[in-house]
């Protein structure tokens, strides 16, 4: 294995807002041979998430932050070349936390789970059937729960996520709204992932034609932005809305805290609820939830959309690129053309 090169994506420096392409560097240095209990994949496929966004800044969050001069953390998928745990023999096919490289050297331990041979794409263990799927579906039938015949409002309704939470509220018989930036996206929402209705949040008259979208009320709202889009929603709620924060794509840099509309007077007369979550705190819910995405893409009821960089040379400056707007769907970087 000493004679492979190894490529890897490290934070060069700390940023103090979105990530950019000059807050990572590309370095190659050697693979490793796996010890007692290690095995080493040959990653195939990459995942850009917002969330990474969190992950290397230095304003508190959820986990850790990326240290200076580490790999960049990430969902990966690829299959095992060499190992020394028998749980995870050679050519299986796995994904996990491996990280912006080539080649991860991780404990089986650190294996998240092995990707079936059931006819469904690898790369969709990272998106629709990965963390992005779970989170959709955890988010909404959990902390939403949506009842047939109410409306689902869901910002970002294009995205990776947001587009299954707007299908999977249809599968429940609500109506769907979805949010979404530009003409291109907001007829993926209405065309492709079959909301009922879709508005464009950087049209002059936002406002108006969510009004008008929305006259019956909100019952359920998804938030994957808060900021401007959020405030708008929130004029709309029915009384015993629940309102289910995922993301806060909007906001640049949450230090300070962005002064804006309040909700609590929403809330109060509206008797509405506002949760957040971060699906990393319920793990044991990935497997229940992957039923039923696998149920639904095969029946047809579930669709999505791949965004496909190709090079581990696109890496850095693919987190940036998600927050200018670029992606359509769920953005990965391949390492080996098919």
């Amino acid at each position: 294995m000493n004679s492979l090169i190894n490529r890897q994506v490290r934070l060069r420096s700390r940023p103090s807002g979105i990530p950019q392409a000059e807050h990572f560097e590309i370095v190659e240095g050697s693979v490793g041979t796996p010890g007692p209990g290690q095995v080493l994949v040959r990653n195939l496929w990459l995942s850009v998430e917002p969330a990474m966004r969190g992950w290397v800044n230095a304003v508190g969050n959820y986990a850790e932050p990326v240290a200076v001069g580490a790999v960049m953390r990430s969902f990966a998928c690829g299959r095992v070349v060499a190992s020394n745990d028998p749980a995870w023999p050679v050519g299986v096919a796995v994904t996990g936390l491996f990280g912006w490289q080539d080649f991860a050297l991780v404990e089986g331990a650190a294996i998240q789970r092995r990707i079936e041979d059931d006819g469904l794409p690898m790369s969709s263990a990272l998106g629709v059937m990965g963390i992005n799927g779970v989170t959709a579906h955890y988010g909404l039938l959990q902390l939403g729960q949506p009842r047939a015949g109410e409306t689902v409002v869901v910002s970002t309704a294009a995205g990776a996520v947001g587009s299954c939470v707007g299908q999977i509220a249809r599968l429940q018989g609500c109506r769907t709204v979805g949010i979404a930036g530009g003409r291109v996206k907001r007829a993926l929402c209405a065309e492709r992932f079959g909301f009922d209705v879709a508005v464009d949040y950087k049209a002059v008259d936002f406002e108006e034609h969510l009004a008008r979208a929305c006259s019956g009320g909100v019952d359920v709202y998804y938030d994957n932005t808060a900021g401007a889009i959020s405030d708008a929603v929130m004029a709309h709620l029915n009384v015993g809305a629940r309102i289910v924060i995922c993301g806060t794509a909007s906001v640049a840099n949450w230090d300070p805290p962005p002064r804006g509309p309040r909700v609590e007077r929403h809330l109060l007369t509206k008797r509405a609820r506002m949760q957040g979550f971060v699906i990393f705190d319920h793990p044991e819910y990935a497997s229940v939830a992957r039923v039923d995405l696998a149920k639904w893409l095969r029946d047809g009821s579930l669709r999505y959309i791949e965004e496909v960089l190709d090079g581990i040379e696109k890496a850095p400056d693919a987190i940036a690129g998600l927050y200018r707007g670029e992606n359509l769907g769920k953005r990965l970087i391949r390492l080996v053309p098919d």
